[in-house]
């Protein structure tokens, strides 16, 4: 392994990833195996390289800090490779190109630690060699959080927090937005599988479905990369978690951009480090409107000075010089140095030389990316761990210190964990008992405007925060792509509204479902409801569904025109009624009343008065009283009317069957046969209602099952047997007497009421088989109107087909109401 050195009382060693790539041909068995060659020189690297080396020439200029000791560095590159991150680090130790472990052969200085590596996925196989070995590692970019374990990577250190807080912050920073619907991208190795399960439970966690997980690396061939790009381009999905080194994403931004998928917004994890020089200005478009976490950055004051005066003739001893001068001004060196050191510099002219005297000027900002120093501010506080480490190890005070070859890397390492120091900033850092620091990012965003590559911060994840606010988000600042002109939306399916409820689609993630209408009788006041809640009783829902409001208490009353016009119904009835009864008093001597049975006329003709009045018990407020007495006393009335009928049938039978004076029958003729059917037909009626009000009393009560917007104030009949055997007896009477007149309808005679009795009884039955399905098929106070109706209809019929013909001959006809015409006719 190749290594750069600069010599000193004490080393640093140094594993940085200076390419971003590297090529590796598997071996063979018949020779000797190539070494991994690195390839795509990245600036942006290159830059934590510098920013190692300026923070030792501050150390070593430094009064206070290690006076009269001078650091020096031992850098590796371990270019993306696994494979030369572990020889790397075996040759820093070892100072030789075949190392040996836990052998030093530079006797002049001992290595006190090592800086690096920037990934997770390098750091892991250096730290296992370290934590054997006692040196301490630290990291200034390597998140992993199983890294903390301090008993399976005992000297791993990091300046930038663990991603075990942000995995969590990743999704509550997608729940910030509302997204529901999202995808991820994850590197493909232990790294960025462990992230990914911890982000994806977090999401859960807060109700986030995952549409889909894709695995992306360097390695991956152009048939891989589409393959995922198909994924995203398919996907509802807007917005994508990218939980990946940058290094890895390059191939699949380009194939986003050259398939035309510029339309998504990514969030980064703080692992993807945004470096606009690994991408073209094309592909930029694809990262226009990102959000990402980065780890909270410092100030370096004289950094991007010491940038700008960078110059191949003056620094010739820095480690890539020649190589980075190629790639910032696109020329090649006449010499093999450069040429041997760079592999891939892009569109080179071949008349174009690099002469040494280039100026950076105002390319350096561009070159180095400094509007983002947040990982060489990382590896830049690293050093200055070690050096107060150090300082503290070998008792430095009054300008001097002991032996410097009284450091050992394990009294590093001890020194280390209880050493602090402060940043320019006036910042105290201490390593916690994880050799972690603080836990702190910025939120920021990326910007592409008019070519120009922005990071625009728009927020901070502090999870110490003493205000409860671990997430700080100024979303006006933050400008998407072209796509949106706001935030933009990633969900599956669109938001239920209130008065709807969530449906998941089988074989769907949560986060897909349908929106359905509550159901009668039940709210959703909330979006996005699981469940509908049914409303009280006493309420209803709204027509949006999305309320419970008070129902209408409803029953029959006096004030509405339906109930005004069944009382003038009954007032008419009922005067009628009351007008033909004193119409018959007046002429009851007359043949026509004689002949009709006076007495049970008058019974009658009461007992319908009565049964128009009943009616009033059915309008109005139900109450205890009213409720006893409606079906009961018209089932009493109605009885001695129908019974009434019975009995003047019966005698009209017997009056025309007993005109022979030795006729046996005219014994009947007289007023026993009438009482008794009247007295017997009534009694019934009247025990059958007893026993209803006995065992099962009718009672007011409110309904509030009928009407989903009502609540029905009614008389609630008890045991129905009771009702219907009221009305089944009623309708038994009506038969029998409509049977015998029909039978008796064509009996000689003038004043035949068999005829009159026939369609009297006619018309109550129709009534009442018509108030049957109606009863059962309304509700409510139409209810209580059909049955109002019923009683008015049958008793009007009653009073129509039996009292009006005789009427008609008492006021219009009187010259027919004549004993004369009486005996004639029977007679005849």
């Amino acid at each position: 392994m190749d290594f750069f050195l600069q010599k000193g009382d004490i080393l640093i060693g140094g594993s940085f990833v200076v390419h971003s790539a590297f090529d590796f041909q598997p071996p063979t068995f018949q020779e000797l195996p190539k070494p991994v060659l690195c390839t795509r020189f990245h600036i942006r690297y290159y830059r934590d390289v510098l920013g190692l080396m300026f923070a030792i020439n501050e150390v070593n200029r430094s009064p206070n800090l290690l006076p009269n000791v001078t650091l020096g560095f031992s850098l590796i590159n371990t270019c993306m490779s696994e494979l030369r991150a572990v020889g790397g680090v075996m040759s820093l130790l070892s100072v030789a190109d075949n190392p040996i472990p836990d052998y030093n052969c530079y006797l002049q200085s001992v290595t006190a630690g090592i800086v690096g590596d920037l990934f997770s996925a390098l750091s892991l196989p250096i730290a296992r060699i370290l934590g054997v070995l006692h040196y301490p590692q630290i990291s200034h970019g390597a998140t992993l959080s199983s890294l903390s374990n301090k008993i399976n990577f005992p000297s791993f250190f990091r300046t930038i927090p663990s991603n075990a807080f942000q995995n969590i912050a990743l999704s509550q920073l997608v729940g910030q937005f509302g997204w529901t619907w999202v995808g991820m991208l994850v590197v493909d190795n232990d790294v960025g599988l462990q992230g990914a399960q911890v982000i994806q439970a977090g999401m859960v966690r807060i109700g986030v479905c995952v549409a889909f997980l894709e695995k992306i690396h360097l390695s991956y061939s152009a048939r891989q990369i589409s393959s995922v790009v198909q994924v995203i381009r398919k996907s509802t999905v807007n917005v994508t978690v990218l939980h990946s080194p940058e290094v890895h994403t390059k191939a699949l931004l380009d194939a986003l951009f050259a398939e035309g998928v510029t339309g998504k917004i990514f969030i980064t994890s703080a692992s993807f480090a945004i470096t606009p020089g690994l991408y073209s200005k094309n592909t930029w478009k694809v990262l226009n409107g990102t959000i990402g976490l980065i780890p909270k950055t410092g100030i370096m004051p004289g950094f991007e000075n010491f940038l700008l005066n960078l110059s191949p003739s003056e620094h010739s001893s820095y480690p890539f010089i020649r190589v980075f001068w190629e790639k910032a001004f696109n020329c090649k060196w006449t010499d093999g140095d450069g040429e041997q050191q760079t592999s891939d510099v892009l569109n080179i002219n071949d008349t174009a030389h690099c002469t040494g005297e280039e100026q950076l000027g105002e390319k350096t900002s561009f070159l180095f990316e400094t509007n983002n120093l947040s990982y060489t501010y990382h590896a830049y506080l690293a050093v200055y761990a070690y050096a107060h480490a150090l300082h503290s190890l070998l008792g430095c005070h009054d300008g001097f210190c002991d032996e410097f070859s009284n450091v050992k890397p394990w009294k590093v390492l001890h020194h280390l964990k209880k050493s602090s120091f402060r940043t320019w900033a006036g910042e105290e850092l201490t390593f916690n008992a994880d050799g972690d620091l603080t836990a702190s990012y910025d939120i920021i965003n990326v910007q592409v405007l008019q070519n120009t590559f922005n990071f625009v911060k728009v927020g901070k994840v502090d999870p110490e925060s003493k205000d409860g606010d671990k997430i700080t988000l100024n979303i006006s600042s933050i400008l998407w792509n072209e796509q949106f002109s706001h935030v933009p939306s990633s969900v599956c399916s669109v938001q239920c509204l209130p008065g709807q409820r969530k449906v998941p689609r089988q074989g769907q993630p949560v986060c897909c479902y349908d929106c359905l209408p509550c159901s009668v009788s039940e709210v959703a006041n909330d979006t996005d409801a699981s469940e509908c809640v049914k409303c009280p009783p006493d309420q209803w829902s709204s027509e949006e569904k999305d309320r419970c409001i008070q129902k209408v208490i409803e029953f029959l009353t006096y004030e509405e025109p339906l109930g005004i016009m069944l009382v003038i119904m009954v007032v008419i009835f009922s005067s009628l009624t009351i007008c033909i009864l004193i119409l018959f008093a007046k002429h009851q001597e007359t043949p026509i009343i004689k002949a009709t049975n006076r007495e049970l006329s008058y019974i009658l003709m009461v007992s319908l008065i009565l049964c128009f009045l009943c009616c009033l018990l059915f309008i109005g407020q139900p109450s205890n009283v009213t409720c006893l007495l409606r079906q009961t006393f018209f089932s009493v009335v109605f009885s001695i009317s129908i019974s009434t009928v019975l009995a003047k049938t019966i005698m009209v039978i017997l009056a025309f069957k007993a005109t022979r004076l030795n006729s046996p029958l005219r014994k009947w003729l007289g007023p026993v046969i009438p009482r008794h059917v009247v007295g017997l037909c009534s009694g019934l009626q009247i025990v059958i209602c007893s026993v209803w009000l006995y065992k099962s009393p009718p009672f007011p009560s409110l309904n509030t099952e009928i009407e989903n917007h009502k609540i029905i104030f009614e008389c609630n009949e008890g045991h129905k047997l009771f009702f219907y055997m009221t009305l089944g007896f009623m309708g038994f009477l009506a038969m029998i007497s409509f049977f015998a007149a029909f039978l008796a309808r064509n009996l000689p005679g003038t004043y035949n009421e068999a005829k009159l009795i026939t369609f009297s009884m006619l018309v109550f039955c129709c009534v009442w088989i018509s108030f049957i399905p109606a009863y059962l098929s309304t509700s409510g106070k139409y209810t209580v109107a059909v049955q109002v109706f019923a009683i008015l209809a049958s008793s009007a019929g009653l009073l129509s087909c039996i009292f009006l013909p005789k009427c008609y001959i008492i006021l219009l006809r009187p010259e027919r109401n004549s004993r004369e015409l009486l005996v004639s006719s029977k007679r005849n």
